[in-house]
């Protein structure tokens, strides 16, 4: 029986791990092969480690045991030619680009927006903001080229619907990306290209569990631990979970991605465990 996206190929970033590797897995293991980029190295200001080249092989390497193509380079979603350079290869390996997933983001230390640094801001935008679009502008012409239509994912996040303190950085760029797949979504329409977004609450991935985390959401203890962290976070839903799973992502994605969310388009979509509602 073929799989849900047999025979397409879709770009990822932010693929070495986390939520980025859970989608490529997801959907190679759906049938589609796999232009996959990610930064691999640590950025500066960015407190826990980030992914290596070795990550972004595992990446592949799970990949290519599913049977599917990859093609996997490292490269900075600030770097429009190094993305498009990517893109442009990827489609000249595999023919084709039916599915974009807009995943690369980062975390940073925060503090109230009067307080935070001009380095922190702007790092944090570029990235977050500026990098879903450039990595949309690469894409779009290959997409159009192909005449088949097809789907962008965004990954925002709950604080992409709502203010949180201490993060308006990051909480202004996931906004950001609301506006930016809105608008795609109305100019992308009419060449049956579908733009929509995902809203994750609290991941369980590198980026969200470790100790600055913890510190975040617990900053009356000296120095809290997984269980502490848990436990406010737990407070946040509704249904009976600290933290969602980057597989849980992927089934969103994976659904946006296939023929099943066909008319689904500039849509707002939780994966929240109701803590948008509560």
């Amino acid at each position: 029986m073929p799989g849900r996206v047999e025979g397409k190929v879709a770009f990822i970033t932010g693929a070495a791990r986390g939520q980025g590797r859970s989608h490529a897995v997801r959907l190679a293991e759906e049938g589609a092969d796999i232009i996959a980029i990610d930064v691999c190295r640590q950025l500066d200001g960015v407190s826990f480690p980030m992914s290596t080249p070795q990550d972004l092989e595992e990446t592949a390497a799970r990949v290519k045991a599913l049977g599917r193509r990859i093609h996997a380079v490292q490269a900075d979603v600030r770097d429009h030619h190094a993305l498009e350079a990517a893109v442009d290869e990827g489609v000249r390996q595999f023919g084709r680009l039916d599915i974009v997933v807009a995943n690369a983001g980062i975390g940073s230390d925060g503090t109230t927006l009067d307080k935070m640094t001009e380095k922190v801001w702007r790092d944090t935008i570029d990235i977050n903001l500026t990098g879903v679009w450039l990595t949309a502008k690469v894409s779009i012409p290959h997409l159009l080229a192909g005449g088949r239509g097809g789907s962008i994912i965004i990954t925002s996040s709950v604080g992409g619907l709502k203010g949180h303190p201490h993060i308006g950085h990051y909480v202004a760029a996931k906004h950001g990306i609301v506006g930016l797949m809105r608008t795609l979504a109305v100019e992308l329409g009419p060449r049956d290209i579908r733009v929509n977004t995902l809203h994750p609450s609290q991941v369980n991935t590198p980026m969200v569990m470790h100790e600055r985390t913890y510190k975040m959401f617990r900053p009356d203890l000296d120095n809290p631990t997984v269980d502490d962290f848990a436990a406010v976070s737990q407070s946040m839903h509704l249904l009976p979970t600290p933290w969602v799973e980057p597989l849980d992502i992927s089934n969103a994605v994976l659904y946006l991605a296939s023929d099943e969310g066909r008319f689904l388009t500039g849509v707002t979509l939780p994966i929240d465990a109701g803590a948008l509602v509560k």
